[in-house]
């Protein structure tokens, strides 16, 4: 072999060694700007109430800030519209919950996929639904005497929720089914707006999840009448679960993800996970999700899409039994 055909050889094979490493230097280096992540609702509901402490945390962690991007609407169906559409370099993402699983059997003409349009990352947080009222407005102070109450007045009383199609609609429609009661659905434009007339009275009830109504019930601003499930919840022990209720079919659980638009390069969503699970498992957010009776579940990729394709089988069945529909 001449020198001149040693050094095309020892090019060759540096350039090629080279190129085995760019996926490795590419995570290493992410991230090396700002990365936004949508929101599909606005600020003070159960989405925001879990992405801006994880923002901070990830700013702790990597010196980049997670810039929280609230896009509210149409039952978060606006916002994942958005989110589908953003680049996928890895700086963009999209921090949805368990209303998107719901939203493709009450919005047939949705232009987004969820399992076509984005990639499952992780499961940020779990909480289960709690039953709360304003207690100015409802004078039952235990399950047994509301489930009374609302029998004696069908359609006299009213529940918020985070606008129609989301998981606080449907709740309040499988509750109405399994407790053979009517309550009129006054939809909002996410949990914030909602909660926000539920504290000053203009609403009667919700069907929440806890990680946003956990400090107005702490603060005696809402009264929680039962949590979702077959246990109680650590963060409000003296609040019954719906098995102890004669409910143990309810089971309603509220969990939020985190996905990135469709051909996000596979080691930015690697960094990503790695990133929030390290955030979750801090002491500083272990401390926040455990006020707001969360859990993380700590799942892998695949679990996540089979979660979402489960889901979407679930809801759709409830909508379908219960004739919900947009209003």
């Amino acid at each position: 072999m001449n020198w001149i055909s040693r050094r095309a050889v020892l090019r060759a094979a540096g350039v090629a060694g080279a190129a085995s490493l760019l996926p490795i230097a590419r995570a290493q280096s992410w991230p090396a700007k700002p990365v936004t992540v949508v929101v599909p609702f606005p600020a003070g509901g159960g989405t925001d109430a879990f992405a801006r402490p994880l923002a901070a945390q990830f700013a702790k962690q990597t010196g980049k800030q997670l810039i929280i991007d609230n896009r509210g609407g149409a039952g978060g169906t606006v916002g994942a519209s958005l989110a589908a559409r953003l680049p996928n370099d890895g700086y963009s993402l999209f921090m949805g919950a368990v209303h998107h699983t719901i939203a493709p059997s009450m919005y047939p003409k949705l232009d987004y996929d969820l399992e076509k349009d984005f990639v499952p990352l992780t499961v940020v947080a779990t909480v289960p639904q709690v039953v709360v009222v304003n207690p100015k407005r409802v004078a039952a102070a235990d399950f047994k005497a509301f489930v009374e109450m609302l029998r004696r007045n069908p359609g006299k009383y009213n529940y918020g929720s985070a606008g129609s199609g989301t998981s606080h609609h449907l709740a309040g429609e499988l509750f109405k089914q399994q407790t053979k009661t009517f309550i009129t659905h006054i939809p909002y434009r996410g949990a914030g707006p909602a909660l926000q007339d539920l504290i000053a009275g203009n609403v009667d009830m919700m069907f929440d999840g806890l990680g946003s109504s956990a400090g107005h019930i702490k603060g005696g601003r809402t009264r929680a009448l039962m949590v979702s499930g077959a246990k109680r919840n650590p963060a409000l022990p003296d609040v019954p679960c719906a098995a102890e209720v004669g409910l143990p079919d309810y089971t309603v659980t509220t969990w939020y993800g985190l996905w990135a638009p469709k051909g996000t390069p596979a080691d930015a969503q690697a960094r990503i996970i790695d990133e929030v699970r390290k955030a979750v498992q801090s002491d500083e957010l272990k401390a926040v999700w455990a006020n707001q009776g969360a859990e993380f579940p700590n799942l892998g990729q695949q679990q996540f899409a089979a979660l979402v394709n489960g889901e979407i089988k679930r809801w759709a069945n409830v909508v379908k039994v219960s004739g919900a529909r947009i209003d």
